[in-house]
C-alpha cells in the first residue's frame, strides 16, 4: 500500500497499520508508532517464555514506509517492536521511548533512541513547525504484576506552528485505566485525538491492557474530539473485542467522535475546536 496522501490543509492524518502501529502525518512530520510487522501466524515474544500468535496481516511493511522523523515506542514487547522492525527500520531514526527500551535498542544499534522519563519531552523542528513528544504515565497491569512486564509510557504528541499548538494527540500505550491518568488531562486538557490501546489483553489470566469498560471510562474522562481504537484483535492474548468497546461508547452516549479504522485506512486529524491554543 502506498503511503497516505495529506488529507488536511496542514497535512495531518493517521493510517492504521495494525496492532498499535500507526503512520502519522503531523504537519511536515512523519511518525511511526509501535512498529509491529509480523505476519499472520508468526509469534511475538512477550517475555518470561510467553509468546502470542498473530491473527492478522499488517497493512504496511518496513520497506513500504516513507522517510520517518521519529518512531514513538510505548514499550519493548514483541507485539510493539518485533524482529522485522529491528531488521527493517533505519538505525538512524530517532526512537522516542522509555529509558528501559532505550538501553536495549542502543545495544541493538539504534543509537538515536531517546529514553524519556514521565513528563519529559523530545522535540524536532522544521521551518515554523515543531513536533513535541511528551512521555506520560502508564501501567501495564495491576500493581506488582506490572513490574514483571516492560515499563510502558503513553505519549502526548503536539504539533506547533509559530509557537501555538494546532494539534494535540494522546496515545495511551499499553496501560490500564488508573487514577493517575487523570494527570495527563490536567496538564494537557482534552486531546484533539485519542489513540486508545485496548484489547483487554490477558497474560496468565491477568488483565494488562484496557478492556471495553476501561476504554470507555477513559473516553468519558478525557472527552477527546476524535477517538481511534487500536490494539484490539491482532493477537490471541487480546480478549475484549472491538465491538464491545464501540457498544460501550454507544450505550454511554460517547460515540460521536469514534473513528474505527480498518487496517490500511487513513483518517484526517483535525483540532477538536476552531481556536488554537497557547
Amino acid at each position: 500500500m502506498a503511503a497516505p496522501a495529506d488529507l488536511t490543509p496542514d497535512g495531518s492524518s493517521l493510517t492504521f497499520v495494525g496492532t498499535a502501529t500507526t503512520l502519522q502525518r503531523l504537519g511536515p512530520f512523519t511518525v511511526l508508532t509501535d512498529p509491529n510487522f509480523l505476519h499472520r501466524g508468526e509469534r511475538a515474544y512477550l517475555g518470561h517464555g510467553l509468546t502470542s500468535k498473530r491473527r492478522t496481516e499488517p497493512a504496511l511493511g518496513p520497506d513500504e514506509l516513507p522517510p520517518l522523523d521519529a518512531v514513538v515506542l510505548s514499550h519493548l514487547h514483541g507485539d510493539h517492536f518485533d524482529r522485522r522492525a529491528r531488521r527493517g527500520l533505519p538505525q538512524s531514526v530517532p526512537i522516542v521511548t522509555t529509558p528501559h527500551a532505550e538501553r536495549r535498542l542502543r545495544r541493538q544499534g539504534f543509537r538515536a533512541a531517546e529514553g524519556l522519563r514521565t513528563w519529559e519531552s523530545w522535540e524536532t523542528a522544521r521551518g515554523d513547525a515543531v513536533l513535541r513528544v511528551t512521555a506520560v504515565p502508564g501501567q501495564h497491569g495491576p500493581a506488582l504484576v506490572h513490574r514483571a512486564l516492560p515499563p510502558v509510557m503513553g505519549a502526548v504528541l503536539e504539533l506547533e506552528r509559530d509557537g501555538r499548538t494546532v494539534l494535540r494527540l494522546y496515545q495511551t500505550g499499553d496501560t490500564l485505566m488508573r487514577p493517575f491518568l487523570h494527570r495527563v488531562h490536567e496538564r494537557f486538557g482534552p486531546p484533539d485525538v485519542l489513540v486508545a490501546h485496548l484489547g483487554g489483553t490477558r497474560v496468565a489470566g491477568v488483565l494488562v491492557t484496557m478492556d471495553a469498560r476501561q476504554g470507555a471510562d477513559l473516553v468519558e474522562a478525557f472527552r477527546p474530539g476524535t477517538t481511534i481504537p487500536v490494539h484490539y484483535d491482532d493477537y490471541d492474548v487480546f480478549r475484549s473485542p472491538l465491538s464491545h468497546f464501540t457498544q460501550e461508547l454507544y450505550d454511554r452516549g460517547l460515540s460521536a467522535g469514534l473513528r474505527v479504522l480498518h487496517r490500511g485506512e487513513t483518517a484526517a486529524l483535525e483540532p477538536a475546536a476552531a481556536p488554537v491554543r497557547g
